[in-house]
């Protein structure tokens, strides 16, 4: 048995997770899918990872899973870098760049059709998801409308103030590590994950159909995939 750390992506939470804990605990494993304090323009990627910290403090021994979803890869190697743990997996997720900030991150993964469907950074540089078209078709595309409508309804705004910050690692954390990339994502660019897992982790892809909304569209089967 481990326990599954899981850390949501940009403007998420961890109701975000949908199905995923519950086929997680259905497979004998323990679950935390903590909200990280996204909203809060203060917060940077080492605060995000010090909830995740605090969240499986109480985890006896090192078997510990963190999985990080999309912006989620940015918090997730902090957390494998500050305490034992046993795994670290992305999924469809950035990478970080130890010490260059991910604004700057010359590798970015992130395809740019979803800005239509976000504001632009509010005065305190928060931005949110304001136009459900452009949601569903970049994130959602093989979910049902309703579990659509209510993602989108349940986003959180995104800081973007911890983006001009530099990575605090010097080197990715030493643990076995795996990159689960969405054949038919639509936010993180498949291609280039598949290329930045090779160069950047020297790890081959796994790959796993669907949408960048896997927890929604097939929440099981990425549960089986987490937990091989």
């Amino acid at each position: 048995m481990s326990t599954f750390a899981l850390i949501h992506g940009a403007w998420g939470s961890g109701w975000h997770w949908a199905g995923v804990p519950d086929a997680l605990r259905a497979l004998g494993h323990e679950v935390v899918a903590p909200d990280l304090p996204c909203e809060d323009p203060a917060a940077t990627f080492e605060d995000y990872a010090q909830v995740v910290i605090d969240a499986i403090a109480d985890t006896s021994g090192d078997d510990v899973v963190v999985v990080g979803y999309s912006l989620g890869g940015l918090t997730a190697p902090l957390v494998a870098a500050r305490r034992p743990v046993r795994a670290l997996v992305y999924l469809a997720a950035l990478l970080p760049d130890p010490g260059v900030p991910f604004a700057r991150d010359p590798a970015r993964l992130v395809l740019p059709d979803y800005l239509a469907g976000t504001t632009r950074p509010d005065a305190e540089g928060v931005t949110r998801w304001i136009d459900f078209g452009v949601y569903r078709r970049v994130a959602c595309h093989d979910c049902p409308e309703p579990v659509t409508r209510e993602r989108f309804d349940r986003s959180r705004g995104q800081a973007t103030g911890p983006y001009g910050i530099p990575c605090p690692l010097a080197a990715q954390p030493d643990v076995p590590t795996r990159y689960v990339v969405c054949t038919e994502d639509r936010l993180v660019d498949p291609a280039a994950a598949r290329h930045a897992a090779r160069d950047r982790l020297g790890v081959e892809p796994e790959e796993l159909p669907g949408s960048h909304s896997p927890m929604a569209s097939r929440p099981h089967e990425l549960a089986r995939v987490l937990a091989g």
